[in-house]
């Protein structure tokens, strides 16, 4: 537990109340699906840059990659190469063709539905089959953002970890339930400025107390010299496998297959926003991730004691350097984190539920009222399940998130990226992909040792293209119909 835990604890009762009041602003704005789900798809450059980021990012990055630097040293960068590519990548080849292309195709407003409407498959079996894929890993993924919640309060409120997820879980249901995407997204624009300037002042007071950069890095060599080595594990000593460096770059093969983060991209109010976003999303997730590997290597040495849980790090930090009002304001940027995440899966999630299967399979004519409230049911009983998920208190936050980021990036990165960009994609062969994809990571997750060490989601991924193209090419060619659609998407400009 962190000292001063009082002044922490009323900094963040003002920071709940404030993240509320937004929640029931943005219920005022909700009147119909696509608010609910696309806030109207009026999100800014700012807003949609930064809450892709932070609703990306999540509470790993404030709590699992320092963690992973400061047990490995710099070799755990190489995650975060992965990752920044990745955003740029994902902002340049996808962000402005699914925004047209979403709407084009009937004003889609989830993945599932895109696909659905994409390649005119009238059966619902691909947008059914998406959207179970979307409840499996999004279990994984929220969960992981309830366990850092729970190390949160542990920590500083020395909370039993049962009661910190359960108070954690709590506070993210409220504004969800309520405002859905608005509130969702404004509450990210305000979390996602928290994390940076926590991670960033972090790590420069740290060094300026240390003597200056020279003074800090003398002091992470002489703890372990292997700590400042790129091909090395500092923990084992050993030099990094080609299997180790393609699976840390691999992340960046996520980002594509992201709901989440998608989900942003079809909000954005104009394509022509999308330059600018794409600026702003690059630089926020440059400064965070070269910060977090930062504060693991300083951490080593600026904090007197061994941490049994590495992941606590940057928590022990902020209380060791900062006043109690700062430092409450700073702790609360992982509760941003948190919360910039996991309300972002629930609403994915709930969207799901109401849209592909309570809409598609059930209720065809629900009224957009209807749809609204099944979809804040849907908050409820997902949360539930990802809570339950969470209460094991040995749970990594890293492993968690990878688990369901290579999911995602394997069952709709490559489906998603040749619908956008190959016209003769069927949907046959989509549906190949997405569960090829997906049941590779399933499977692969499970087996070890040689070449089943590799991070799974890069067969998914190799997999899931193969499957498209090969079916795809096996099966009657789309109509004319579904080319002219993607023809007026290309001519879009």
């Amino acid at each position: 537990m962190v000292e001063n835990n009082i002044t922490i604890g009323i900094t963040f009762a003002i920071y709940l109340l404030m993240m509320l009041g937004i929640g029931v602003l943005a219920y005022k704005r909700t009147s119909n699906l696509s608010d609910y789900i696309l806030g109207g798809r009026s999100l800014g450059p700012w807003t949609s840059a930064i809450s892709a980021g932070a609703s990306d990012m999540s509470g790993w990055l404030l709590l699992g990659l320092p963690g992973a630097a400061y047990i490995s040293g710099l070799s755990a960068s190489w995650i975060a190469v992965g990752l920044l590519a990745g955003t740029w990548l994902n902002w340049l080849l996808v962000a402005r063709r699914l925004r047209v292309y979403s709407f084009i195709a009937s004003d889609s407003l989830t993945l599932p539905e895109f696909f659905e409407r994409r390649f005119r498959d009238h059966s619902h079996m691909l947008r059914v089959i998406s959207a179970i894929f979307i409840l499996i890993f999004f279990l994984f993924y929220t969960s992981s953002g309830l366990v850092a919640g729970g190390k949160l309060f542990n920590t500083v409120f020395g909370i039993d970890y049962f009661w910190a997820v359960t108070f954690g879980t709590i506070a993210i249901i409220s504004y969800t339930f309520f405002g859905g995407f608005l509130a969702v997204s404004w509450t990210d624009l305000i979390q996602g400025l928290m994390m940076a300037v926590a991670l960033v002042i972090v790590p420069i007071v740290a060094v300026f107390d240390m003597g200056g950069l020279s003074n800090s890095i003398a002091r992470i060599n002489a703890e372990n010299p292997m700590l400042l080595e790129w091909f090395r594990d500092a923990a084992t000593g050993e030099n990094l496998t080609w299997i180790a460096i393609v699976s840390s770059l691999a992340w960046g093969l996520g980002y594509f297959g992201q709901p989440h983060i998608l989900a942003r991209f079809s909000a954005i109010r104009s394509p022509s926003d999308v330059p600018a976003a794409r600026r702003i999303a690059v630089i926020w997730s440059m400064l965070g991730l070269i910060a977090a590997v930062c504060i693991g290597l300083l951490g080593l040495v600026y904090v007197p004691k061994d941490l049994a849980d590495g992941e606590k790090i940057f928590m022990i930090m902020v209380n060791f350097i900062f006043h109690p009002a700062v430092a409450g304001v700073l702790l609360a940027a992982i509760l941003a984190a948190v919360m910039s995440t996991a309300d972002s899966q629930l609403l994915v999630s709930s969207s799901a539920l109401a849209d592909d299967f309570y809409k598609a399979l059930f209720r065809k004519n629900a009224t957009q009222k209807e749809l609204v409230w099944v979809g804040r049911v849907s908050v409820l009983g997902i949360a539930l399940l990802a809570y339950l998920l969470a209460l094991n208190p040995d749970s990594s936050v890293l492993t968690l998130v990878s688990y369901a980021w290579a999911g995602f990036g394997a069952a709709f990165g490559p489906a998603l990226i040749l619908s956008l960009f190959w016209k003769r994609m069927t949907r046959w062969g989509a549906l190949a992909g997405i569960v090829v994809g997906g049941v590779t990571v399933l499977v692969w997750a499970e087996l070890s040792g040689g070449i089943f060490d590799l991070y799974e989601i890069v067969p998914g991924v190799i997999l899931s293209y193969i499957a498209i193209g090969l079916v795809s090419m096996m099966t009657k060619a789309p109509s004319q119909e579904i080319q002219d659609e993607f023809d007026s998407v290309v001519a879009e400009r």
